[in-house]
């Protein structure tokens, strides 16, 4: 069975107070369904010294707060209760910065045979890849339709993404209000966020001719600012969402999934189905594309070129907001970090230009693409380095084929 699975408002037997540079390391012991308490857990430097020591509370859950570096998290197992055996009680972990750390111990009868076939791991991560890719298609979509639209390469969009999250987590934890209501709530925000971002930085730069490279510098700017408003407002440390509790695994096998990874999946793909279905049957959607496609013609056969670039900006706010929920809650734990939206911003880039930039279908596509291949390559590489393949994508789309695999190329004089 598993335990140490994240969940939030947990509780350990009397930390000690932890200092400004220490990370947390938790957990919850469980037996089944049972919890498992009074049940010692050390964290151990390399040279086997303890460097803090708990015990689990009634609840089984446990949490240590030790410098970044690499430890060994053990079970004493003198302390486990009578009639419960543990399979394994020793997890190496690596302790980043600012990255609260959870651990999962493995209670149970000892398996004998617990090896995982190549073709059921591989089998997960493609799963998981899927999923991964799906978030990173609803975060960047809006991203290529701003592009699209107005050429401006929007540097800033990560922090949307971690604004959304945030927005989510103050409705959530400081007001009370349940997860998917405060969800609902952000992503209005969102929009607004959007609509504030054209109506009053991007609107005037293009009516005063700005240049492109201007404008490109000032979405630099612009992400700084955001990034380290929301670290000074908001907190340096991941911070749990309320609602987020224990997941337990559905299926089995090579198809085991917990319930948010799945509902992460299916809410991605109705989003994203219903994108595209705008885009194609409606006036909005139609007028988005004949903007893309051609700026000065639309606006020459009638289309309010201004009135799309607004509503661009307000989906592009909505999903990325959206998006980061999805993010927090099946990649980082149920938790909320000043700086996600950030790391996935490379990720979307390399992702939006493999399809094509610009095109809506080309960022579902390349997303997805780069999902599958940043969470399947952790069964060769270490999983602190999957990010790099995104990198390896964006240079090689770059040097073989520019315009991505959906878009066309464009002669230029």
């Amino acid at each position: 069975m598993f335990a140490g699975l994240m969940g939030s408002g947990l509780a350990s037997a009397a930390p000690e107070a932890p200092a400004d540079d220490t990370v947390r390391v938790f957990g919850t012991l469980r037996n089944g369904s049972e919890p498992v308490a009074g049940v010692q857990v050390d964290a151990k430097d390399p040279a086997g010294a303890v460097v803090q020591s708990t015990v689990s509370a009634a609840t089984g859950a446990w949490e240590v707060f030790v410098p970044p570096g690499n430890y060994s998290v053990t079970i004493v197992e003198s302390t486990i209760p009578s009639g419960v055996e543990v399979q394994r009680d020793t997890v190496e972990v690596t302790v980043t910065p600012g990255s609260p750390r959870p651990v999962i111990f493995l209670f149970g009868e000892k398996r004998t045979a617990t090896e995982v076939s190549a073709a059921e791991e591989l089998t997960r991560l493609t799963i998981d890849g899927l999923r991964f890719g799906l978030i990173i298609a609803i975060c960047g979509v809006g991203l290529s339709l701003i592009f699209g639209t107005t050429g401006l390469t929007n540097f800033a969009h990560g922090e949307l993404v971690t604004l959304g999250a945030v927005v989510t987590w103050f409705f959530n934890v400081k007001l009370g209000i349940q997860l998917i209501p405060a969800t609902i709530l952000a992503v209005i925000v969102g929009v607004g966020i959007g609509m504030a971002n054209e109506l009053g930085i991007w609107r005037p730069l293009r009516r005063r001719r700005s240049g492109l490279i201007a404008m490109l510098v000032v979405s630099i700017g612009l992400a700084l600012i955001m990034r380290y408003l929301i670290l000074i407002f908001f907190s340096d440390r991941a911070e749990p969402l309320d609602d987020y509790q224990v997941q337990k695994q559905i299926g089995s096998g090579a198809f085991a999934i917990t319930p948010v990874n799945l509902w992460c999946i299916i809410i991605s793909l109705v989003v994203l189905l219903l994108v595209a279905v705008m885009l194609q049957k409606t006036r909005i959607g139609k007028a988005m594309r004949a903007v893309a496609d051609n700026r000065d013609l639309a606006a020459s056969s009638g289309i309010n070129v201004d009135r799309v670039i607004l509503f661009v900006w307000s989906m592009a706010g909505a999903l990325a907001t959206l998006g980061g929920v999805l993010f927090a809650m099946s990649e980082l734990g149920g938790r909320v970090q000043w700086e996600m939206g950030f790391k996935l911003l490379l990720l979307m880039f390399a992702g939006i230009t493999l399809g094509g930039l610009g095109t809506a279908y080309g960022a579902l596509l390349g997303c997805v693409i780069v999902g599958l291949l940043v969470q399947v390559s952790t069964y060769w590489i270490d999983p602190d380095l999957k990010y790099i393949g995104g990198l390896l994508v964006l240079i090689v789309i770059l040097t073989i084929r520019p315009q991505g695999i959906l878009g066309s190329k464009a002669r230029i004089g």
